[in-house]
């Protein structure tokens, strides 16, 4: 009788402790979703969900926004969003930072939006009031058919996808993928 008691109770807290890490990831809205339904799998259990969280659409509609790109500098010099600034990940370039207000709408993108969630908190920790990660960061940006640019500001096809398995998160027919 008290091992049956036993097992019911921690079967009862697997349950509790299962459910509990599923909340962490919601549902991801409708808004969010890209149209690539791997990248959307993907990102379900990598990206945060939040009130700072937008997608492509909703940040091309900031006015005066300040794109901030948290990857290595290696990957910004391959292709990055048009007129966006170098910040980095591992170190912070923070030059980009002194010349802007605290109150400055600033979107933080990545390859997926992994490191630009970490750096986007790091910013509003440091005083920013208005800061975004964009969700699906620079994958999302293209599957919404919007441009690239290189290290010279020309258009590209070239999409840097960080290593060879975040590129499967992507259609081949995106662009050329660099590792």
């Amino acid at each position: 009788m008290l091992q049956m008691r036993y097992l019911i109770s921690l079967s009862a807290l697997g349950l509790f402790l299962f459910g509990a890490c599923r909340s962490t990831y919601p549902e991801t809205p409708d808004r969010l979703q890209t149209s690539y339904p791997r990248l959307n799998k993907q990102l379900q259990g990598l990206v945060n969900v939040d009130s700072f969280t937008i997608s492509p659409a909703e940040a091309t509609q900031l006015p005066e926004a300040v794109y901030l790109d948290a990857r290595e500098r290696v990957e910004y010099d391959v292709s990055h969003l048009p007129d966006a600034r170098y910040i980095g990940f591992g170190t912070l370039d923070t030059t980009t930072l002194r010349s802007l207000s605290s109150a400055t709408p600033l979107v933080v993108y990545c390859t997926v939006g992994y490191r630009s969630e970490r750096i986007a908190r790091e910013l509003r920790m440091l005083g920013f009031t208005d800061v975004y990660n964009l969700y699906g960061s620079l994958y999302a940006w293209r599957l919404a058919g919007l441009p690239l640019v290189d290290a010279q500001g020309m258009p590209t096809d070239l999409i840097h996808t960080y290593n060879r398995k975040w590129g499967t998160f992507i259609p081949d027919t995106l662009g050329t993928k660099v590792y």
